[in-house]
This record gives C-alpha cells, sequence and structure tokens, in this order.
C-alpha cells in the first residue's frame, strides 16, 4: 500500500481563542446540528433567540444556554460569532442589524432566489461583515478526507464527480417546506452542487429538470442534473426523495472518479433519516489494486458544522486565510441554483417526427 488511510484529513482545526456564539433561529437544524456541534468542538455558546419564544426556551433548557428576549438584545452580545439559523428570507432583516464588521454564518440558501442572494451580498459588503453561508458538507470527515487525497494527487486528474441519491425522504418532518415554489435544489441538492464547485470549480452551465411526485405535497422532490465541464469532466446528479420500497436499493453516495485512483462516500445520514446511518468511505489510490476503507471519526451530522464553524472563527481571528463559502463564494453556488431552475423550466429539445 502507497498511502496510509488513516493519514487523510478529516478535521478543521480550532481557533485558538474560540469566540462565544449567538444563534438566531431556534428551529430543527439547531437542535439537531448546531448545537450538539459547538458543544462538541468546545465553541462558547452565549446564548439563543427566536421569534417563538417557546422554541426558543425549549431549545435553551435542552442545551443549557440563555435565551435572549430581543433580537436586539443577542445582536448586543460582544465579540460573538452570529449564527442565522434563519428562514432564507429572514436573513436580510437580521444582516442589516448584525454589527457592522461581524463574523456570520448564514444558514442555506442564501435567499430564496437569486436576487435575494445578491441583495444580501451587498448588505455583507456594506457592513463590512465577514460572512459564510453554511454548506458544511464540504467539512465533514469524509469529504475533507477526499479533499486530501485529491490534493495529494491519489486520484490523479479528476474526471467524473458523480452523485446519486433515492431514498425516502420523511417530508412531513419539513411540513414548512410545503408551500415553498422552490424546495429539492434549493434546500437539499444545494449542497451537491456547491460541493461539486469544491472540487471541480465553476461550470460553464448546466442541464437541470426537477419535479414533484404524486405521494407529495411539495412542490419538487426529484431531480437530474448534468453540470458542462466540457469534454473531458463529466458530472452528473440523480435525485430521487420518494424511493418508499424498503431500504434495500435505497442509496446516497457521491463517487469521484481519477485519471488514476477514485473514491466512493455513502452519505449515512440521509439513509433511515432522521435516525440515519454511519458515513463511509473507500479509496482506490494510485498505484492501488484494491479498494481500501478509510476509518472515519464521524458524520455529516453534527461533525461537519463543527468545522464550518471552526473555519469561520479562524478566519475572524486571523488564523485562517480563506474563508470557505463566503458570501462571495456561495453566490455562485446560488447562481448556479437559478440556472438549474432556468434549465428546468425551459422545454427540452423536441424529437423529430417520424418520416
Amino acid at each position: 500500500m502507497t498511502f496510509d488511510p488513516t493519514s487523510l484529513r478529516q478535521t478543521w482545526p480550532q481557533p485558538s481563542q474560540p469566540r462565544p456564539i449567538v444563534t438566531i433561529g431556534a428551529g430543527s437544524i439547531v437542535n439537531d446540528a448546531h448545537f450538539p456541534a459547538y458543544r462538541k468542538g468546545g465553541f462558547p455558546i452565549a446564548g439563543v433567540f427566536d421569534l417563538d419564544a417557546q422554541r426558543a426556551r425549549a431549545v435553551g433548557e435542552t442545551f443549557s444556554v440563555r435565551v435572549f428576549s430581543s433580537l436586539e438584545e443577542a445582536l448586543a452580545t460582544e465579540g460573538a460569532i452570529f449564527d442565522l439559523a434563519t428562514p432564507p428570507t429572514a436573513h436580510h432583516a437580521v444582516l442589516e442589524r448584525v454589527p457592522v464588521g461581524s463574523g456570520v454564518l448564514i444558514q442555506k440558501p442564501m435567499g430564496a432566489d437569486l436576487d435575494d442572494a445578491t441583495r444580501i451580498l451587498g448588505i455583507c459588503r456594506a457592513r463590512a461583515l465577514k460572512a459564510a453561508v453554511n454548506f458544511q458538507l464540504r467539512f465533514s470527515p469524509m469529504m475533507l478526507a477526499v479533499k486530501d487525497a485529491f490534493d495529494r494527487g491519489l486520484f490523479g486528474r479528476l474526471l467524473d464527480v458523480e452523485v446519486r441519491v433515492s431514498i425516502d425522504t420523511p417530508w412531513g418532518l419539513f411540513a414548512f417546506l410545503k408551500d415553498l415554489p422552490r424546495i429539492e435544489i434549493a434546500v437539499h441538492s444545494i449542497h451537491y452542487l456547491d460541493l461539486i464547485r469544491g472540487f471541480l470549480g465553476d461550470p460553464a452551465g448546466v442541464h437541470a429538470k426537477t419535479i414533484g411526485h404524486p405521494s407529495s405535497e411539495m412542490a419538487q422532490t426529484r431531480t437530474a442534473a448534468i453540470l458542462d465541464y466540457g469534454d473531458e469532466v463529466r458530472s452528473a446528479m440523480s435525485v430521487n426523495h420518494n424511493h418508499a420500497f424498503g431500504r434495500r436499493h435505497q442509496v446516497a453516495e457521491f463517487r469521484f472518479e481519477g485519471s488514476e485512483g477514485a473514491a466512493h462516500a455513502k452519505m449515512g445520514v440521509l439513509l433511515d433519516y432522521p435516525r440515519g446511518e454511519p458515513d463511509e468511505l473507500t479509496i482506490r489510490a494510485k498505484g492501488e489494486t484494491e479498494w481500501v476503507s478509510v476509518p472515519l471519526h464521524g458524520g455529516w451530522f453534527p461533525d461537519a458544522f463543527v468545522g464550518r464553524m471552526a473555519n469561520l472563527q479562524r478566519f475572524v481571528a486571523g488564523e485562517d486565510q480563506e474563508l470557505i463559502a463566503s458570501v462571495e463564494d456561495a453566490w455562485t453556488t446560488m447562481a448556479l441554483v437559478e440556472a438549474a431552475f432556468e434549465s428546468s423550466a425551459r422545454p427540452a429539445t423536441p424529437l423529430r417526427s417520424y418520416p
């Protein structure tokens, strides 16, 4: 074996002096991922605020943290990182009141659409906010390991990146999505599009179709997309949230294939959600003849949220030179999402009539 799978990077360095975190919003993502991650990462939680006081109190009691009585009180916390776990339509209203120059983590998506994202970008620039969007899949142990393997040259040239998801998503847990006009790409597959950009850069364009399902009230639950990276690199995405026929043939995977090696990543949290299964990663590195399992130290939830916050905190402190998925970079992911919806709305090339 020419490489040690246990040597691959799976965590992000921690800030030397973690700043207190003020979380705006107390929905399920805070209870299930943000606060468990911040506790695991050793980040001090200054408190939480939500317009729904009862919901905020419940989260505050669960994690023994302060519950702010108003947004003004929450935003007055000195030296805080502000964690906006707010709906996309509410981001701009909070950002306009966040203290100038603050560090901010914005829940994805970055607004309801590209126009909204552009407005949010303008606010962040005007207020000199050190702001990132919570595209945390980039920071999951398995994806940090894949990126490290890629950077070490273990795959050669990356030629193929494919995501395939066929699961039975319990949409009843996300009732707040029911009336939204944009769902599947905007709140789910946006993670995959952002991750693909992180490996391959920006595509020239996208061909996409996103549709609903007779069994669901959600606007879209199934998506197929092809990202255009020219004549050498292929990138495709197939997502189906309505495979309700048992676990046996359900799948949630990324495949990375290079000129000299490959990787396969299983996104376990999506299988039997919200209970989930462990993530898995196997790699066949350059010069090897066998696939090797990479022992993973954690999963997408909640470990990726630890890394996401660590990078932001280190950037604010001057310990990291790059802010991953900054609002500047995240705007381009939003542009890719917009292009996918626009592609889906256009008619396909019709078949020619039989002569």
